[in-house]
């Protein structure tokens, strides 16, 4: 097996809709950009609110993607 190194970024989705829709379109979002996705861990969950409404939902993430040297 050979040796690799990960990477780890964090993230914030958002969604009109759910927790799990926001983190979704963080993962789709970064994928757009970057390869070898991993693992991604959801830290953090919270709502935007105005005039006592929810508005938003968004999910901080911890994702992983593998490191790829110039070597």
């Amino acid at each position: 097996m050979s040796e690799s190194v990960y990477k780890v970024i964090e993230l914030v989705g958002t969604s009109t809709e759910s927790w799990e829709k926001a983190a979704a379109n963080a993962v789709e979002t970064a994928a757009k950009s970057l390869r070898d996705l991993r693992i991604a861990e959801i830290v953090q969950l919270d709502m935007q609110v105005e005039n006592s409404k929810v508005v938003a939902y968004r999910a901080k993430i911890k994702l992983s993607f593998k490191y790829l040297s110039d070597d």
